[in-house]
């Protein structure tokens, strides 16, 4: 019989991590994947958009749960999900990365007794005022099988007591989706479309709560980015509730400065080959940037992907206007020259399925598993 597995995706980030794996495991006779999409991100730009340009099949299961407070959202994909596995009744759930539909799967299914997959597992920003650290570590705690994207996650889920039998570093979904989305990336006419006729530009994006939510905050990051801009126009991709606190707060951030709407994952990444430096909050542009090549400050004062400063073009700028004024001049001062980090290879799916088949003949008799 087959393996039924079921993926629960529903934000941006989910979606890059989603695609690869499902294409790994779409041939392999021994799997059946069921998609479901929690609708944690459901507008065209934040959802629609990337399932297009990333090849995802149409979900099974559309969740339709909107916004709402990280309590409310995460409650109502759990209500939801619920009879969905109940009557699927799935061999696995597959959750991805460190959002709240990714804490809801796991809890509901490890509540149903199903086993838990954790796709970039182990990541840690030690930083628990952020929301998706505590996913992370719950998701953790609950999961069955650990599929790690470096190192410091194996290291750190062998120190929270995890078994090592239940690790897998398997190299990291988001690349794949890069590497196999660079040519349709470089085939698009975003510069064109947006007037951006600057040989050189940087990018920014900004959207965690610490970040704007405190107008305090935002000012504070937003003086620097103007500094910026007068050496450098910025583009900046604005997340809808980053563009509310803006214009609430009444922010100035002079000509230089280029608000955009959402854009999709295509434009987005053609952007990114094309600027000369990153400014973001995002994890997984820091991983974006180091493959690229393309030197990234992250306004942030911690990362829980250590190995894009380790070993690629990542600086961690702060979040004060003065922390992020010195890390730009160091930019430009002594540029970094990253490598690509291990296993980052456009591969990470095809490690996720064997490991995946690895788990399920262990669990099951392997007879059973070997005539799926």
């Amino acid at each position: 019989m087959k393996v039924r597995l079921i993926f629960v995706a529903g934000a941006r980030p989910n979606f890059m991590k989603v695609a690869p794996l499902m294409a790994a495991l779409h041939p392999d006779e021994r799997f059946e994947s069921i998609l479901i999409h929690t609708g944690q991100h459901y507008d065209d730009s934040m959802s629609g958009t990337f399932f297009r340009e990333l090849q995802i099949p149409n979900p099974q299961h559309h969740l339709n749960v909107g916004s709402g407070s990280h309590a409310q959202q995460t409650a109502e994909v759990m209500r939801r999900l619920e009879p969905v596995l109940i009557d699927e009744k799935p061999g696995g759930v597959v959750v991805v990365g460190d959002v709240n539909s990714t804490l809801a799967g796991a809890l509901v299914a490890a509540k149903l007794e199903i086993p838990v997959i954790h796709a970039e597992a182990g990541l840690r920003s030690f930083d628990r005022s952020m929301p998706e650290e505590v996913n992370r570590i719950v998701t953790d705690a609950i999961s069955d099988l650990l599929l790690v994207t470096e190192e410091s996650g194996r290291a750190n889920l062998l120190r929270e007591g995890k078994d090592p039998d239940c690790i897998a570093v398997v190299g990291n979904l988001m690349v794949d989706s890069l590497r196999r989305s660079l040519p349709a990336a470089l085939q698009s006419d975003v510069l064109h479309r947006l007037g951006i006729l600057n040989s050189r530009f940087g990018l920014v994006t900004l959207h965690r709560p610490a970040n704007v939510d405190d107008e305090k905050q935002l000012r504070e990051i937003a003086s620097a980015l103007r500094l910026i801009s007068e050496e450098l126009p910025l583009y900046w991709a604005v997340h809808p509730r980053t563009r509310t606190h803006l214009e609430h707060a009444g922010i100035n951030l002079g000509a230089k400065i280029h608000l955009l709407a959402p854009l999709g994952y295509l434009d987005f990444l053609h952007l990114q080959m094309k600027c000369s430096v990153v400014l973001t909050d995002s994890g997984g542009i820091q991983e974006e940037s180091t493959v690229l090549g393309i030197p990234c400050l992250t306004l942030r004062d911690n990362t829980e992907r250590p190995i894009t400063v380790e070993c690629g073009t990542n600086r961690i700028a702060g979040t004060s206007r003065d922390s992020i004024l010195r890390a730009w001049q160091e930019d430009r001062e002594s540029p970094k020259q990253g490598t690509i980090p291990p296993l980052w290879d456009g591969h990470a799916g095809e490690r996720c399925r064997e490991a995946i088949a690895k788990f399920f003949a262990a669990h099951m008799r392997l007879e059973e598993f070997s005539q799926a």
